[in-house]
C-alpha cells in the first residue's frame, strides 16, 4: 500500500517546522526544542556507532585465522577493550531512550516539549562531555581492560584508565537526567484524555527504562569514582593487600550492568509494540499485560546482578537463588513474545522495512533469550563461563534486540523527523543483510563457545579457524547491510519524495495530529485524546482532527 493510500492528508510539508525555523549554528547549540536535541543525539550516537562498529571489523579480521595478521595481541586488546566501551556506554545505552526517546515521547503524549527542556540541552552537552574523555582517553594511553574494567587488572594497568572511567562517571549523569526528565514528563504533561490506559506502549517501555536510570546508574558513577580513587590514592577498596576485595568491584559493576541490559531494551521492546500494531493493522493483544511487563522486568532486573558471577566464589545458596530469579524474569519477556506473536495473527501483515526490523527482532531476541536462560542454569554457566558462547548470547539480546529495534523504529519515525521518504526496497535489502550477515557472524560463535573457545583470545587453536573465518564473512554482509541503510536514509535527505503526515496509517498523535516535520510547538492545538493508540477503527471513522479519509486505510476493530 503506498503512502498516499494510507493518509487523507496533502504531502506538502509545512512552510515552517522545527528543521528550519531558524537555522543558524547558535540556535541549534543552544536549543531546547526535544526534536532538535534529539536529532543532534542521533548524530552523536551514529558516530560512536561508526566507529566502534569500525573497530569491530577489524578484530573480527584480526580472528579470521590463527596468529597475528593485522595487528599486535596488545593493539587486539585495546580494541576490542575501545570496541566494548564505546558501543555500550556511547551508543546502545543511549540510542534509543536519548534519540527517539527524545524525539518521540512528547509527541506521544501530545505534550509541546519535555519537563524541563534546559535540562534536557544540558544532559546532551554532559554526553558530549563523556565522549570527549573517552578521546582524550585514547590518546593518552591504552585502555585495554575490556568494557567491565575489572580489578584488579584495571587498577594496574595505562594511567588512560583514569580518563575512561571518568568518562563513563560524567555520561552517568546524562542518563540519570535525562530518565528524570521522562519520568517527570509522562506523569504531569500527557494531554487531556491521555489516561495511563491510553499510553503508546513505547511510552511505557520509556518509563519503566527511565526508572532503571533514576536507580541503577548511580552506582556505576559512585563504582567508577571508587576505581579512579584506588588508582589515583591507593585508598584500597578494591586491593586485597590493603584489605580490599576485587570480587566486590564485579558485584558493584554487575549490580548495574544488568539493569543497564533493560536500559538497553526495554525502549526496544516498546518500538517493536509500536511497529507491530501498525504494520499488523491490529491492536496489541493484552495490552495491559505487556505494559505492566515491563515495569515487571525493570523490576527484576535489580535482582540478578550474581548470575554474572556463578565462578566468582560466592555461596551455592547465592547462586541458586540467583539462577531461579534468572529463569523468572523470562517470564514477562515471554509474555511480550507471545501477545506480539497473537497480534500479528489476528491482524493483516505489511511488510515495510520497519516491520521486517521487527520481524528480525522477534527472531533473534528469541535466540538470545534461550541463550540467556541457559547460562542461568549453574552446571551449563560453569562450562561456558568465558567463552564465546557468551559473547554471541550478548550479542544476540544487544545488537539482536536493542540495535535491530533502534533501526526499526529510525525508519519508522524518519518520515516524521524529516519529511523524507526513503528507497522503500533498499530497505527491506538492507533489513534482509543485516539478519543474514548477523545470524552468519554470531551462530557460529554460540557453536565456538560450546566447543569451548575462550572469549578476548587474541590467538586459537587451528581447530577453531573454520567457524572463525565464516564469522568474519558474516560480519562483511552484517557491515554491508549497515552501509547501505546509511546510504539510502542520507540520500533520502536530498532525493527522497516528500512524506505525507501519516504514511504508514498510524494511530498515535505524532502521526495523527503532527505535521511531518512537526511544528516547532509539535502541535497547533493541544490534542484531545479519545481513544487508545492502537484503535485503528476509530481513526479510518475520522476520530481526532479528521485526519483520515474514512476508508483509506485497513481497519481493524479494537475489540477484535
Amino acid at each position: 500500500m503506498s503512502a498516499a493510500q494510507t493518509s487523507g492528508v496533502a504531502v506538502t510539508p509545512p512552510p515552517v517546522h522545527y528543521l528550519n525555523h531558524d537555522k543558524s549554528i547558535r540556535s541549534w547549540l543552544l536549543t531546547v526544542d526535544h526534536k532538535r536535541i534529539g536529532l543532534m543525539y542521533l548524530v552523536s550516537v551514529s558516530l560512536a556507532f561508526l566507529i566502534a562498529g569500525i573497530l569491530a571489523m577489524f578484530v573480527r579480521y584480526e580472528l579470521m585465522a590463527p596468529g597475528q595478521d593485522i595487528m599486535t595481541a596488545e593493539t587486539y586488546n585495546k580494541f576490542f577493550s575501545m570496541h566494548g566501551i564505546m558501543m555500550v556506554f556511547l551508543f546502545i545505552i543511549p540510542s534509543i531512550p536519548a534519540v527517539m526517546g527524545n524525539f518521540a515521547l512528547p509527541l506521544h503524549l501530545g505534550a509541546k516539549d519535555v519537563a524541563f527542556p534546559r535540562l534536557n540541552l544540558a544532559s546532551y552537552y554532559i554526553y558530549v562531555a563523556g565522549g570527549i574523555l573517552v578521546v582524550v582517553a585514547l590518546l593518552v594511553g591504552k585502555v585495554d581492560t575490556g568494557w567491565t574494567f575489572y580489578t584488579p587488572y584495571s587498577d594496574r594497568t595505562s594511567d588512560a584508565v583514569l580518563f575512561m572511567t571518568m568518562a563513563v562517571f560524567v555520561a552517568g549523569f546524562s542518563s540519570i537526567l535525562t530518565g528524570l526528565n521522562f519520568i517527570v514528563t509522562i506523569h504531569k504533561m500527557r494531554a487531556p484524555g491521555m489516561t495511563w490506559n491510553r499510553l503508546p506502549l513505547f511510552v511505557w517501555g520509556i518509563y519503566a527504562t527511565s526508572i532503571v536510570q533514576v536507580l541503577a546508574t548511580p552506582v556505576i558513577g559512585i563504582t567508577m569514582l571508587l576505581l579512579f580513587l584506588e588508582r589515583l590514592l591507593g585508598i584500597g577498596i578494591f586491593d586485597p593487600a590493603l584489605g580490599g576485595d576485587p570480587v566486590l568491584f564485579q558485584h558493584f559493576f554487575w549490580f548495574y550492568s544488568h539493569p543497564a541490559v533493560y536500559i538497553m531494551i526495554l525502549p526496544a521492546f516498546g518500538i517493536i509494540s509500536e511497529l507491530i500494531a501498525v504494520f499488523s493493522r491490529h491492536p496489541i493483544h493484552g495490552y495491559r499485560f505487556v505494559a505492566l511487563s515491563s515495569v515487571a522486568i525493570a523490576f527484576l532486573g535489580f535482582l540478578v546482578w550474581g548470575h554474572h558471577m556463578f565462578v566468582s566464589g560466592q555461596s551455592a545458596i547465592s547462586s541458586i537463588v540467583f539462577s531461579l530469579i534468572t529463569y523468572l524474569i523470562g517470564i514477562p519477556t515471554g509474555v511480550k513474545m507471545f501477545n506480539w506473536v497473537a497480534t500479528m495473527y489476528r491482524g493483516s501483515i505489511r511488510l515495510t522495512s520497519p516491520m521486517l526490523f521487527a520481524l528480525s527482532f522477534l527472531f533473534l531476541f528469541a535466540i538470545g533469550g534461550f541463550t540467556g536462560i541457559a547460562l542461568g542454569v549453574l552446571a551449563i554457566d560453569v562450562h561456558l563461563h568465558d567463552t564465546y558462547f557468551v559473547v554471541a548470547h550478548f550479542h544476540y539480546v544487544m545488537m539482536g534486540g536493542t540495535v535491530i529495534a533502534a533501526l526499526g523504529g529510525l525508519h519508522y519515525w524518519w518520515p516524521k523527523m524529516f519529511g523524507k521518504m526513503y528507497n522503500e526496497t533498499l530497505g527491506r535489502i538492507a533489513a534482509v543483510l543485516i539478519f543474514i550477515g548477523f545470524n552468519l557472524t554470531f551462530f557460529t560463535q554460540l557453536i565456538l563457545g560450546s566447543q569451548g573457545m575462550p572469549r578476548r583470545y587474541f590467538d586459537y587453536l587451528p581447530r577453531f579457524e573454520t567457524l572463525h573465518a565464516w564469522s568474519t564473512y558474516g560480519s562483511w554482509i552484517l557491515g554491508a547491510g549497515l552501509f547501505l541503510v546509511m546510504f539510502y536514509l542520507l540520500h533520502s535527505l536530498f532525493r527522497g519524495r516528500t512524506a505525507p503526515s501519516n504514511p504508514w496509517g498510524a494511530a498515535t498523535l505524532e502521526w495523527t495530529h503532527a505535521t511531518s516535520p512537526p511544528d516547532h510547538h509539535n502541535f497547533h492545538h493541544t490534542p484531545i485524546v479519545t481513544h487508545g493508540p492502537y484503535d485503528f477503527l476509530s481513526m479510518s471513522k475520522g476520530a481526532g482532527d479528521g485526519h483520515f479519509e474514512e476508508g483509506s486505510i485497513e481497519a481493524v476493530p479494537s475489540g477484535a
